[in-house]
């Protein structure tokens, strides 16, 4: 046994195989491992003895000479010219190919987000009507009406007038229904063939426009531990109604939602008072705020509240007019979908 396995070892060391645990070449780390077979010491397969081991390198699925390793930070060194440090820029090449291009601002900087790209942005349209309010006229508008004002109770209970939280609060569940609506016409547009006449890319518009409400929100109050645990069940319950409600009846759903967007823009209103009146501190916007709603770059906090009320403004009327159309006994893709209002 010994005399095979030494032979062994000795072809592979003359083959310029390396019998270590790991080896280099060109920056690469690979790893062997011997894999034995079934030797039979005393059979013969053609008068030879025959017997010996397997080598099977163990390494990465991705060819090595598409996958660029990190190498180790080397030390700064000073441009004699300049006088500036600068050190080795670590690049990782994909294996696809894909690779985000350069993008700047407007004054030529790089853009800083990932979760939102520059033609993405855009400025509020503060011309809106607040004030509107539709008034329940049947049974289903005013069964819309009476639950949102009952869920109302325990939200006024739980935060009083913490705006900052309440809205923290509030965004978490405001983007559910726009993905809820959003991926069931989706599924509904593959099951009959059929376009949905923008509706799908509208709901979701208003889904993402929510999500960055709440972003924007995070970086004004840190939710205490709590306050999350208060997110993943509300989250957790609304998204599972609203579900079965959209399946059921989508006209009740988008009332629903209507009322909520009115209760929204009378909370915001609430938190605008406060901002003035000095028992909330005007505290500077947030960056992601000042990008994404294009404000200046002094903005402060009541310019944020001001942009996201009348976004909530935009979301109630679009809502109010899609239940309007299941009203009329009519498809969503009956109607052209209110694009880019946010």
């Amino acid at each position: 046994m010994n005399r095979f396995l030494v032979r062994s070892v000795m072809q592979g060391l003359i083959n310029g195989r390396s019998y270590s645990g790991s080896s280099i070449s060109n920056g690469h780390m690979y790893r062997a491992a011997i894999v034995g077979r079934d030797v039979w010491l005393s059979g013969q397969q053609n008068g030879m003895p025959f017997g010996g081991f397997e080598w099977r390198r163990m390494m990465n699925s991705a060819p090595a000479w598409t996958e660029k390793v990190p190498l180790e930070k080397e030390e700064k060194k000073e441009n004699p010219a300049t006088g500036e440090k600068k050190g080795t820029e670590m690049m990782v090449s994909s294996y696809w190919g894909i690779s985000r291009p350069k993008i700047t601002k407007e004054d030529g900087t790089d853009w800083p987000w990932n979760c939102f790209m520059p033609w993405e942005t855009y400025k509020a349209d503060l011309s809106i009507d607040l004030k509107k309010h539709h008034v329940p006229k049947n049974f289903v508008d005013k069964f819309a009406y009476r639950t949102v004002k009952i869920l109302r109770i325990p939200t006024d209970l739980f935060f009083q007038r913490r705006y900052g939280c309440r809205a923290m609060m509030l965004e978490t569940v405001a983007a559910v229904p726009g993905m809820v609506g959003g991926m069931l016409l989706h599924l509904r547009s593959l099951r009959k063939f059929q376009h949905s006449g923008g509706w799908i890319k509208a709901l979701l518009e208003e889904a993402e426009n929510e999500r960055m409400h709440l972003m924007t929100m995070v970086e004004l109050v840190k939710p205490k531990w709590y306050e999350r645990l208060l997110v993943l069940t509300v989250q957790g319950v609304f998204f599972n109604a609203f579900f079965v409600l959209y399946v059921l009846s989508p006209k009740l759903a988008h009332r629903i939602v209507g009322y909520l967007e009115e209760e929204a823009i009378h909370s915001y209103t609430e938190y605008l008072k406060d901002i003035e009146s000095g028992a909330i501190e005007n505290v500077p916007a947030p960056a992601i705020a000042i990008d994404y709603w294009r404000l200046p770059k002094d903005a402060n906090l009541k310019d944020v509240i001001t942009v996201i009320r009348a976004d909530e403004a935009h979301h109630r009327d679009v809502n109010h007019f899609a239940s309007d159309i299941h009203f009329q006994g009519k498809e969503l893709r009956e109607a052209p979908a209110p694009l880019g209002h946010h």
